[in-house]
């Protein structure tokens, strides 16, 4: 059969043009990345959420560029068909431009990523990597770098001069050269607006029906979080896989403490 081709940043914006939706999911690893891509979804973020879900810290802040990067080769080796992003983590782009250039660029060149995404409305680094030709995903809304300024993970945008700002920042990244904006954490309404008055597409999370994708992370989608608890609002579950772990390794132990493990059948 023919081997389909890699989703491009040409791809999405074609997707815009004709009104068609996409899905995009968070990938950490080469079995997750390969699966995802076998079950076609056009577009993998291995995003910094693996501080949380994957290297059990509280917040998204701790993780480095050297863990990004390492996780970022895993999912290159198993995604053939998506197209992949490269979260920027905390600290690796807010010093200034010229550092920003320099991991976003490792991102593609030892990550084996595609394009970046970098969070709040950095212009100036976002038209820069643009002319360099590195592809920028922006995001606007809750911007998990930005907990402790925005004191916690709380809807953003609902006043209505917040709302005017974020749209102001939405035209000024896409005017910058950014080819997607994620919309986190933001009234359905504006993310409509927003996603109206933009050519490129918006990927929603938390941000309602209105945004031309969606996006989630992966171990909520398969409901893998950290515990048993339904998560935030908008977070779907599509399948309960902790719940199906949990049974099969305590079957497990209990076979083995049983002696009916290894049995006959599986012993050489």
């Amino acid at each position: 059969m023919p081997v389909p081709a890699r989703t491009t940043v040409r791809d999405l914006a074609r997707c815009k043009s004709e009104g068609r939706r996409f899905a995009m999911l968070t990938a950490y690893d080469f079995p997750t990345a390969r699966l995802l891509d076998e079950a076609g979804i056009p577009v993998l973020l291995v995003g910094d959420s693996l501080a949380q879900v994957v290297l059990g810290y509280d917040t998204t802040l701790p993780v480095t560029m050297d863990e990004m990067l390492h996780h970022c080769r895993a999912v290159a080796r198993g995604a053939r068909n998506a197209l992949l992003i490269g979260d920027m983590p905390f600290g690796s782009y807010q010093v200034s431009v010229e550092d920003g250039i320099r991991n976003a660029t490792r991102f593609l060149k030892e990550g084996g990523m595609h394009g970046v995404k970098i969070e709040g409305p950095h212009l100036e680094l976002t038209q820069a990597l643009t002319e360099l030709g590195v592809p920028v995903m922006a995001h606007l809304g809750l911007t998990p770098q930005s907990v402790h300024a925005l004191g916690g993970y709380r809807v953003q945008a609902r006043s209505e001069e917040d709302a005017h700002l974020l749209l102001a920042h939405a035209l000024e990244l896409e005017k910058a050269g950014a080819f997607s904006l994620v919309l986190e954490a933001v009234p359905a309404a504006v993310a409509t607006t927003v996603t109206r008055s933009l050519a490129i597409p918006t990927i929603g999370i938390g941000a309602g029906a209105g945004c031309d994708a969606q996006v989630l992370v992966v171990h909520d989608l398969l409901g893998m979080g950290a515990s048993h608890e339904a998560g935030p609002k908008f977070v779907k579950r599509y399948a309960n896989l902790g719940e199906t772990i949990v049974e099969a390794a305590t079957a497990y132990r209990r076979d083995v403490e049983a002696g009916t493990y290894p049995d006959e059948a599986h012993s050489y």
